[in-house]
């Protein structure tokens, strides 16, 4: 790499509320936003981002397939959750940055009155989405952190968005992954949880260690690159996630099994059992 990275970079806060004010963007430290971005063919990302997926690939070189396939599943289960199963307001925690095929631009063209609110705790996820959905009453985006779930559910556009005394969905499309175990993930999960009301859903997705000996390798590297020592749980860890939901058909599984679509990448890649996800209802 001939780039050197600039330690600070400030965007502006394209939000012209109260919060208006410089964003700090420290480029010395890898993001998983940013990374997936990368991944995603996006442009919004640095040197030590690029660095840190150039290192995974070193590893698994399909490991930017397993991100495309994330973001497909994710949109194919927000057709489903949207246009089979009714919902109209949905939760993206952890939504990474803006990129083709966004959770409201796939919901709003299939039911446009649906709501959507993204949550992420990188400013410059924030600052691109609000930039996004500056004309988009429908649509908000939160800088909040998963582990503060009180302050996402309290925050004024969730309350403005979401009502939730009425069915809603939450998607939680690679984040658990990244929290330690004790940062406990399964208590994170189960708060959330408790909040859904009768008829709403939980959407998670996870890279798995499915016994493939390249998993536990491709979790060694993210947690050098400081992105959690515990990215690869086994499908027994985390379908209890989904405690006292009703999985949909076809359960918790690898993306390229879960309704996947024409358009999933490479969709007879061996590589796909080592990102799994699924959808839950409460009863």
């Amino acid at each position: 790499m001939t780039e050197s990275p600039r330690p600070l970079e400030r965007l502006v806060n394209s939000d012209a509320g109260s919060d208006h004010v410089p964003l700090e963007i420290n480029t010395d430290e890898v993001s998983i936003a940013r990374i997936y971005d990368f991944a995603l063919g996006g442009k919004d990302n640095f040197a030590v981002d690029r660095a840190a997926a150039e290192a995974m690939m070193a590893v698994v070189p399909e490991t930017m397939l397993l991100a495309k396939a994330n973001r497909h599943f994710l949109r194919q289960a927000v057709r489903y959750l949207v246009g089979e199963a009714g919902i109209r307001q949905l939760l993206d925690i952890g939504s990474g940055l803006p990129t083709a095929g966004n959770v409201h631009e796939i919901a709003q063209e299939i039911a446009p009155e649906t709501r959507v609110v993204y949550v992420d705790n990188d400013p410059i996820v924030l600052a691109h989405g609000r930039a996004l959905l500056a004309t988009n009453d429908r649509t908000a985006f939160l800088h909040a952190d998963l582990r503060d779930p009180d302050a996402i559910f309290s925050h004024p556009d969730t309350v403005r968005l979401i009502d939730q005394s009425q069915p809603f969905a939450v998607l939680l499309g690679g984040v658990l992954m990244h929290l330690e175990d004790e940062e406990d993930p399964w208590a994170v999960a189960a708060g959330i949880r408790d909040r859904l009301p009768s008829g709403g859903y939980l959407l998670v997705s996870n890279t798995c260690d499915d016994g493939e000996p390249r998993a536990q390798a491709l979790n060694q590297v993210f947690a050098e690159k400081g992105m959690g020592s515990r990215c690869f749980r086994t499908w027994d860890e985390q379908v209890r996630f989904f405690d006292g939901l009703e999985l949909v058909e076809p359960g918790l599984v690898p993306h390229n099994q879960w309704r996947a679509g024409p358009d999933m990448p490479e969709p007879d890649n061996p590589v796909h059992s080592m990102h799994i996800g699924g959808v839950g209802r409460k009863p």
